[in-house]
């Protein structure tokens, strides 16, 4: 039974606005220079905490603004896909480990090679198969029975949910959405308050970029859980959100989106096959890297420079397509998308990746020490 009109009109409507919202977010972090992994080569090789209290306001913004949406009704938090009765913190831990290590040797994490591919950079291109291919054979394929196998097996299960509104909510006998509200108030404004001590910080380019790029987050939580709802889907009769593969509400996030994109490229003649939120938003961060290159004369191409080059970027995508799906998401998809509803493990896969990053500079001053 082929889709009402009004249900196709809403798709497409949920599908362009996330592909618009991608190639702002792409806009933005090349204009500003936004990037987890360059936050944390500042610190350990400049000493400049700049990019991360970058990172922080953006993601204290994006927590008020998930934070105020549930409270107000418009989303459900408990729908989203960081949801789960489940804290499945082994798998966090492990793939964000693997993922920081991963975009230290592939030269930025999977947002940052969709940046660098519209820019031109060849080498991006060659993580993202790289990272795509690893990415699906760890949702489908022989990584994904290892991690069943076992991070999947160690977990924590709660009677609620697993974010912090919902370990709030249990422990004073409140409301999990007015928890959530006190919670992101508390926690989002204390990261936007620590950003803004630095001096360095208050410009307009990293107020952009914080509050831009939270924007975003919280854009997309919109489009998916509240513009993209229908109460009665016409062939199901249950409530659904249409566009997103999960059937769940969907945030920005860069690792299975990947993988997603390869596979409907490969089965393009697949009528089975349809575009989701994941997917458009892959192109759309493409796009809108392209257009700013092209608008500000930057775009140009370039290589590797070297076999250590090229394998090093081999390895880096494999490691954030294994980790990223394994932490179920990676330096965005948890970083600022899990984060922003407060969701446990969200906070240790961030941990996970923020330490891989600095092991993998560790390992790379270490090599460049052996060689002189």
């Amino acid at each position: 039974m082929p889709p009402s009109p009004e249900l196709s009109t809403l798709t497409s409507l949920v599908l362009w606005a996330s592909f618009a919202m991608s190639a702002l977010f792409a806009i933005i972090a090349q204009r500003t220079h936004f990037c987890t992994m360059g936050a944390v080569s500042d610190i350990i090789n400049l000493g400049d905490w700049t990019r991360m209290r970058q990172w922080a306001f953006a993601a204290g913004w994006a927590m008020l603004g998930f934070g105020l949406m549930a409270w107000a009704g418009w989303i459900d938090p408990a729908r989203t896909v960081y949801a789960s009765p489940q804290w499945l913190w082994l798998s966090a831990l492990t793939g964000g480990v693997l993922f920081g290590f991963g975009m230290v040797l592939a030269s930025g994490c999977g947002s940052k090679t969709l940046l660098r591919l519209g820019g031109g950079n060849l080498k991006a291109l060659v993580v993202f198969l790289a990272m795509g291919l690893a990415a699906f054979a760890t949702i489908k394929g022989v990584f994904a029975v290892v991690r069943v196998s076992t991070v999947e097996r160690v977990y924590v299960e709660f009677a609620s949910g697993t974010s912090l509104a919902d370990f709030a909510a249990a422990a004073f006998g409140v409301d999990a959405r007015r928890a959530g509200l006190w919670l992101a108030v508390l926690l989002g404004g204390a990261l936007m308050a620590w950003a803004l001590r630095g001096r360095d910080f208050r410009t307009p380019v990293n107020l952009l970029g914080g509050l831009g790029i939270g924007s975003t987050v919280v854009a997309m939580w919109w489009i998916t859980g509240h513009l993209g709802h229908v109460l009665e889907h016409p062939v199901t009769l249950e409530d659904t959100y249409v566009a997103t593969g999960s059937g769940r509400i969907e945030a920005l996030t860069f690792t299975a989106p990947m993988a997603y994109t390869l596979e409907y490229l490969l089965y393009f003649s697949d009528r089975n096959r349809v575009l989701t939120v994941a997917v458009v938003s892959v192109p759309g961060m493409v796009a809108g890297s392209a257009l700013y290159a092209v608008l500000t004369r930057s775009f140009r191409w370039e290589g590797f420079r070297s076999t250590e080059d090229l394998v090093n970027h081999l390895v880096g995508g494999a490691l954030m397509g294994i980790g990223g799906v394994t932490a179920m998401g990676c330096s965005i998809g948890q970083g600022l998308s899990g984060i922003s509803t407060l969701s446990a493990s969200s906070f240790v896969a961030v941990a996970g990746v923020l330490t891989g990053a600095v092991a993998a500079f560790r390992y790379q001053i270490w090599r460049l020490e052996r060689s002189a």
